[in-house]
């Protein structure tokens, strides 16, 4: 239950880290050091003053005018008559030291009857003897240590401005935590941004480690990127020299050859997709409810027989995304629907935080237990069914769980509550 309440950023558990212990070194100081400190000054003080009230209760029982003269010379005033005794006033809760006061008054002056603590610059007194009832008063600071708040003060100020000079050294420190925080996020949203390492020698280690597992990343993209584009220009040339001989054949004995070789060139255009993820395009302002109305009317333009869009969810904005890439992931979520459903609802849905785009079906859908083996590249449910009836290579679903997670997104699988068949959710960050 405390971590609800505990700081999740950096700096907040740093100042946390900084001040908890000068706030309970202070609080241990203040009880066990200080208050002691102050309770035994005040006895001592009042010890004495105790002894001088004595002195001057035994001469006031001999001689009046003496007692008077002795009081003067002791700095109190006595009063002869005494004044009327009220009921004794209860001192302020906050008065500590007049506790001890009290305490010390009454066990040294066994002809104490009353007194009087709640005014806190006066003493009041009421004293009794042979000679009659007497008062005596004197100032508060006779008994008590002056100005004892000082030392508070200056621990609190001193501590306050210690700390606040540790978080200014430690926030230099933090500072590249946090860039490198900041850098590793962005990149795993699919964005590259300026990062140059900084800080204590480990944190710059980790900074350089993660510019290099960077630029390792993006190398072996490019890589893969050019060997796939080669590897399609290698194969569309022959490919097309195929189909122009195909084409010049007489009658109908070449058809079944030109289908496989469009089915070649729709196999080499989704290896292509795949490996490709859009990775060159830059992101941009996007407005994901004009695409996703888009696509829909895309996919009713192909003629299929029912693609419904819901009434968007939460408050429109638009998103730094890589439009042609959510494009082609809505699209292949679309084309796998209407291949094996009749009904296709599209909905989307502006959380806090993040976008949800489901596209849902009413076809026989996916067992949960391979849920995450569909998402795998070339991996079909259906090993065994005819590729000329339309059915992809495996690489759909793949390729939009790729653009999702180059968007820093996820891609989820499970069963619509309302068609029954599969519903595929596109979520991602805004």
């Amino acid at each position: 239950m405390i971590k609800r309440f505990l700081p999740r950023g950096l700096y907040g558990r740093a100042a946390l880290i900084l001040i908890v212990p000068i706030v309970a070194l202070q609080l241990v100081v203040t009880l066990s050091f200080i208050q002691r400190h102050f309770e035994g000054v005040t006895r001592q003080m009042t010890q004495s003053v105790a002894d001088e009230i004595a002195l001057i209760a035994t001469t006031h029982a001999r001689d009046v005018q003496a007692a008077g003269e002795l009081a003067v010379a002791l700095g109190l005033q006595l009063l002869d008559p005494a004044p009327e005794v009220v009921p004794e006033s209860g001192r302020p809760v906050w008065d500590l030291s007049g506790r001890v006061v009290e305490q010390v008054l009454r066990e040294r002056l066994p002809t104490l009857e009353s007194l009087s603590l709640a005014d806190g610059r006066e003493v009041m007194l009421w004293l009794a003897d042979d000679a009659g009832d007497f008062g005596i008063s004197f100032p508060r600071r006779r008994v008590s240590a002056s100005n004892p708040h000082q030392l508070l003060v200056l621990m609190v100020v001193f501590g306050a401005a210690m700390t606040f000079i540790a978080y200014r050294f430690l926030r230099n420190q933090l500072r590249p935590i946090a860039r490198l925080a900041a850098a590793s996020e962005e990149y795993g949203h699919g964005r590259i941004v300026p990062y140059h390492p900084g800080g204590a020698r480990e944190v710059r280690a980790a900074g350089s480690a993660f510019l290099q597992m960077r630029a390792r990343i993006e190398e072996q993209n490019r890589s893969r990127q050019l060997m796939l584009s080669g590897v399609s220009h290698d194969l569309r040339t022959p490919l097309t020299r195929l189909r122009l001989g195909l084409e010049m054949m007489p009658g109908d004995d070449s058809a079944d050859l030109r289908r496989d070789v469009d089915e070649m060139e729709r196999m080499i255009a989704a290896f292509l997709d795949y490996a490709r993820g859009d990775r060159e395009e830059g992101f941009e302002e996007v407005d994901v409810a004009a695409l996703v109305r888009q696509v829909a009317n895309d996919a009713a333009r192909t003629g299929a027989r029912e693609v419904a869009l819901l009434p968007v969810e939460g408050v429109p904005a638009p998103a730094r995304l890589r439009p042609l890439a959510i494009r082609r992931a809505l699209g292949n979520l679309v084309a796998n629907a209407l291949r094996h459903g009749d009904r296709v609802r599209i909905g989307l849905v502006f959380a806090p935080g993040e976008i949800r785009i489901a596209v849902e079906d009413d076809g026989p859908g996916i067992a949960p237990e391979r849920a995450e083996e569909v998402v795998q590249p070339f991996v079909r449910l259906d090993d065994a069914r005819n590729q000329d009836r339309g059915a992809g290579v495996g690489l759909g679903l793949a390729i939009v769980d790729e653009i999702a997670r180059a968007h820093g997104g996820t891609l989820g699988l499970g069963r619509s509550p309302v068609l029954g068949g599969l519903r595929a959710e596109l979520t991602l960050p805004r």
